[in-house]
C-alpha cells in the first residue's frame, strides 16, 4: 500500500489529508509510476487555499519524477523500468505512486537524479518560456526580477545571465540579498527599503529595464511600471500580494508605449512538441551547469502540510520537495 495527499475542502495546510492507495492497472495510454521525488510549487498552495479553484474532492500537485512500473495498452514512448518526470497533466502528484498519461512523460538523462528533476522541471520550464518566449532575453537585456532569492528566481537569474542579460534582483528582506547575489544578480534591491524606480535608473545609467518579471502583483505593480524604459515589457507572473488593479490602456502609452502581458504555464507546456522541447532545454541547462538543482528542504510526503506552511509562511529559501 502507498499513500496520497487529498483534500475535500479548501483552506489552510490542515485540509491536506493522508490516504492509503493501492497500485492500479494502467489503462490505455497510461502508465503506473512509483514516484521518488515530488516538486512543491506555489500553484499547489493557491489551489489548496481556493484562490485557484479545482474540483473537489481532489488530489494535489503537478510535478514529480520516478520509475515506470507498469504500462497500459497503446504505450510506446516509455518502457517498464525507465526513469521519467512530468509536469501538468492530471492533478495528483502528491502520491507515492499513480496512473499517469504516458505521452506527458519525459525521460531523465543519466546525469540527473529524480530529486534534480523534481527540483527544476516545473520551475525550469516556467523560466524557459519567460526568458525565451515572453521576452527574448539576450546580450544587453536589462532584466528586473522580483523573487530573485526564491525557487524560480534561483533558476531565472543564472539562466538570464548565461544569455548575456544584466539582472537586477528584488528581494523582500535583507537576509535574502546574499542569496540573490550568489545566483548572479548584478544588483539586488530590497523592496520597501528604497525608491525602486530611482535605484533601477541609477543602476542602468537612467535607461531602466527592458523587461520586468513581477510575481508579487498588487503591492508592486505601479512601481514595476515606473522601472521600465520606453517600449519595455511588464510581465505579471503572479499575484502573491493580490491581483493588480485594472490599468487603463492609455496609461501604457503615457508611460512610454509599454507592453503588458500575463503569461501562464499551460499555454506554453501543453502542446507536446513544445513541452518536450522546453523540458530538453531545462535538462540541458542543468547538465551544462547553468542551473544547479538545490532544494531548500525535503519533507516526507506525509508531511505535505508542513511543506505548505513553510512555503506559504515565507520560511522557504528555495525549492521544496516531498519524498514518499
Amino acid at each position: 500500500m502507498g499513500i496520497a495527499i487529498r483534500l475535500k475542502q479548501t483552506g489552510g495546510p490542515d485540509v491536506l489529508n493522508v490516504e492509503s492507495i493501492a497500485e492500479a492497472q494502467p489503462g490505455p495510454g497510461e502508465v503506473w509510476i512509483e514516484q521518488d521525488a515530488i516538486g512543491v510549487n506555489y500553484l499547489d498552495v493557491t489551489q489548496r487555499s481556493g484562490v485557484v479553484p479545482i474540483p473537489l474532492p481532489s488530489g494535489l500537485g503537478l510535478e514529480a519524477a520516478g520509475r515506470v512500473i507498469a504500462i497500459g495498452p497503446d504505450v510506446a514512448n516509455v518502457a517498464v523500468g525507465e526513469r521519467v518526470a512530468y509536469i501538468l497533466g492530471p492533478i495528483g502528484s502528491y502520491a507515492s505512486g499513480r496512473r499517469y498519461p504516458a505521452e506527458r512523460l519525459v525521460r531523465l538523462p543519466d546525469e540527473l537524479s529524480a530529486e534534480d528533476a523534481a527540483t527544476v522541471l516545473f520551475k525550469g520550464i516556467t523560466a524557459h518560456y519567460l526568458l525565451h518566449s515572453t521576452y527574448a532575453v539576450g546580450p544587453g537585456t536589462v532584466v528586473l526580477l522580483y523573487g530573485a532569492a526564491g525557487a524560480l528566481g534561483q533558476i531565472m537569474v543564472p539562466w538570464a545571465k548565461s544569455l548575456g542579460a544584466f539582472v537586477i534582483g528584488v528581494v523582500s528582506k535583507e537576509p535574502s540579498v546574499e542569496r540573490a547575489q550568489a545566483a548572479g544578480c548584478d544588483g539586488v534591491l530590497v523592496w520597501g527599503a528604497c525608491d525602486l524606480p530611482a535605484e533601477v535608473a541609477r543602476l542602468t545609467d537612467g535607461q531602466k529595464a527592458h523587461v520586468v518579471y513581477d510575481g508579487i502583483g498588487r503591492l508592486t505593480f505601479a512601481a514595476s511600471l515606473e522601472c521600465l524604459r520606453p517600449r519595455g515589457l511588464m510581465v505579471s507572473t503572479g499575484a502573491s500580494s493580490g491581483a493588480p488593479d485594472p490599468i487603463a490602456v492609455g496609461t501604457l502609452n503615457a508611460k512610454g508605449s509599454l507592453f503588458l502581458t500575463r503569461p501562464g504555464l499551460g499555454a506554453h507546456a501543453t502542446e507536446l512538441g513544445e513541452y518536450y522541447q522546453r523540458a530538453d532545454a531545462v535538462f540541458g541547462a542543468v547538465i551544462a551547469g547553468v542551473i544547479k538543482p538545490a532544494p531548500w528542504n525535503v519533507f516526507s510526503l506525509s508531511d505535505a502540510a508542513k511543506a505548505h506552511a513553510a512555503l506559504e509562511g515565507g520560511q522557504s529559501a528555495g525549492a521544496i520537495l516531498l519524498k514518499p
